[in-house]
């Protein structure tokens, strides 16, 4: 659950070549896309993340749990799943893994309609952890509505 204070949650949408990082706050509930990770290796993937843990110092991580469109897992399914585990152990910190189906297309759809295709192809993974994030506050929103 998450804090009901103004805390900062950073979130990721992992990929083993990239991975894409947004900010917000459980205060607005308002994600933005902050940079994508392509780190080459686990080490310089996880020194990546730990500076902007040590930046941002959020109290909650959101890692986009990849299914397949029925529901389903799949072998991203398993290692976003390791992902997310590694950050609370190294981190500290509590996670939340949130359904990421669709984020992908959704993130190169709003690029191809903003900068004109392939352009704004760089910054498609951060775009979609902003909106794994937003899903992550709205279904916060929705909890605390029906609460």
């Amino acid at each position: 659950m998450a804090p009901k204070t103004n805390a900062t949650v950073l979130a990721f949408d992992f990929g083993t070549h990239r991975i894409g990082v947004a900010v917000g706050n459980t205060l607005i509930r308002f994600a933005q896309p902050l940079v994508t990770i392509a780190g080459d290796s686990e080490t310089t993937t996880m020194a990546a993340i730990g500076a902007l843990v040590s930046e941002w110092q959020p109290q909650q991580l959101v890692v986009g749990l990849p299914l397949h469109a029925d529901g389903t897992p799949h072998s991203m399914t398993a290692k976003a799943r390791d992902f997310a585990r590694e950050l609370g152990k190294r981190f500290n910190l509590p996670i939340a893994m949130i359904d990421e189906r669709w984020t992908t297309e959704a993130a190169q759809d709003q690029l191809n309609r903003e900068r004109g295709g392939r352009e704004g192809r760089a910054h498609r993974d951060e775009i979609a952890a902003q909106l794994i994030l937003q899903a992550y506050f709205d279904d916060q929103q929705r909890d605390a509505v029906d609460s």
